[in-house]
């Protein structure tokens, strides 16, 4: 399992999509996971923390499983299958580990509101990753 970071979220500039790219925790590959807008939201407001007049159905969640004494251990993107992403939220609870088949973009949402980390497998970042493209030097930089 590779550790995975979320490295940015939102609208993919001249379109209409809305996309969560996760980075290899220590590495440059890139996993890009179109979503909708409305869970773009639920991804920034969970990265950017903050109260909330009421809440929200991840900080939902995130209530009801630590009410019911569970902790999220981790998010874990398994599968990848007609350009669809498959998660799984693994939560450890007094019956012992268990596992939560779950949208992908939901067990992000999760994850970045209670800092649980996120993971995918060999498998999955090998299909979906891209690198970053090269930095383009500007002629005018003297530092070049």
């Amino acid at each position: 399992m590779i550790p995975m970071d979320v490295l940015t979220v939102g609208k993919l500039q001249g379109s209409d999509e809305y996309f969560v790219i996760l980075q290899e925790h220590d590495g440059d590959r890139l996993v890009p996971i179109h979503i909708g807008p409305f869970e773009a939201i639920a991804i920034s407001r969970g990265i950017a923390g903050g109260p909330q007049p009421r809440p929200f159905t991840h900080d939902l969640m995130a209530s009801v499983i630590g009410r019911l004494g569970g902790t999220l251990e981790r998010v874990l993107v398994h599968d990848l299958r007609d350009d669809t992403f498959f998660s799984q939220l693994e939560l450890e609870t007094s019956r012992g580990l268990l596992e939560v088949d779950c949208r992908t973009s939901d067990a992000i949402a999760l994850a970045v509101r209670v800092h649980s980390p996120i993971y995918a497998t060999e498998e999955v970042v090998n299909r979906a990753a891209v690198l970053p493209r090269p930095q383009e030097q500007d002629p005018n930089d003297e530092h070049s």
